[in-house]
């Protein structure tokens, strides 16, 4: 009979021999990574939203109507305890787990083509990755409403004084937000249209710690199924994506990366590639 264990190393040998067959591997990202890296989730048990309430549906036509306000809740935020402040203390000090340098190893070898995440918290740019969409923005980021340029928090000086921030583009001017997408805001056109593009052109899609219940971010693993490409599942537990993936990794997105890390690189220099 075989173990759980050996049903997983064969799983992960699998995978990485699939993922070797194939041409274009993309990798789709969901919370289960950063809870890795000591980030509550957003939703179920533990989560932000869970103990304080969903946010306001109408965050971001607030944000338009009254953006001096906005920021400076930014700037002097109510909420300085509790746990939107416990929020804020983990994901600042977040760190990048085994599975993010995982990640990073595959797409220096040129193996992992592009990652699409829904987290915000930066960590596969701080891993090395750089090829990279973030579908609900960047907590380190800000970004024009208008032109869609981004520049890091650190590059502005905002203070009671200057509120609200424009875009410095003489030909944009447009308001200055977090990059972050608030409730009521659409996606920007330039990451979703790199979501989609890289949803169709893969032949291999890795679907890491997604609950898979977030839309348009669940929709890209089911198109790339449609166009042919297999799907490989590292989560702990099921998705309503598990019944269409090819191979299920059940385990820590942290441990079951760099066992298949490890095995694509001994593939790989066995086959000499």
């Amino acid at each position: 009979m075989t173990s759980p264990g050996e049903k997983l190393e064969k799983g992960i040998e699998d995978a990485a021999r699939i993922i070797l067959e194939r041409n274009y591997l993309v990798a789709m990202v969901g919370a289960g990574m950063s809870v890795e890296s000591g980030i509550p989730p957003f939703r179920g048990s533990g989560g932000l939203w869970t103990k304080v309430g969903e946010p306001d549906n109408r965050g971001y036509q607030r944000f338009l109507e009254d953006p001096v306000a906005h920021w400076r809740n930014i700037l002097n935020p109510e909420d300085m305890d509790g746990p939107r402040a416990e929020f804020r203390d983990a994901i600042e000090n977040a760190r990048p787990n085994p599975g993010h340098y995982s990640l990073v190893e595959l797409e220096e070898r040129d193996i992992l083509k592009y990652i699409i995440t829904q987290n915000v918290d930066g960590l596969h740019l701080d891993a090395g990755n750089r090829k990279v969409a973030e579908i609900h923005g960047n907590r380190n980021k800000l970004r024009c409403i208008g032109c869609n340029a981004r520049w890091m928090r650190s590059e502005w000086d905002i203070n009671v004084d200057n509120l609200p921030p424009r875009c410095p583009d003489p030909e944009c001017g447009d308001l200055v937000k977090g990059d972050g997408v608030a409730f009521g805001e659409p996606i920007p056109r330039d990451v979703l249209n790199i979501c989609y593009r890289e949803s169709v052109a893969c032949d291999s899609m890795i679907i890491i710690g997604t609950s898979a219940v977030v839309y348009p971010a669940a929709a890209f693993p089911q198109e790339a199924a449609m166009r042919g490409a297999t799907l490989i599942e590292i989560n702990t537990d099921d998705t309503p994506l598990t019944r269409m993936c090819e191979l299920v990794l059940r385990g820590p997105s942290g441990q079951i990366l760099p066992a298949l890390a490890e095995r694509i690189r001994a593939i790989s220099e066995d086959i000499g590639r």
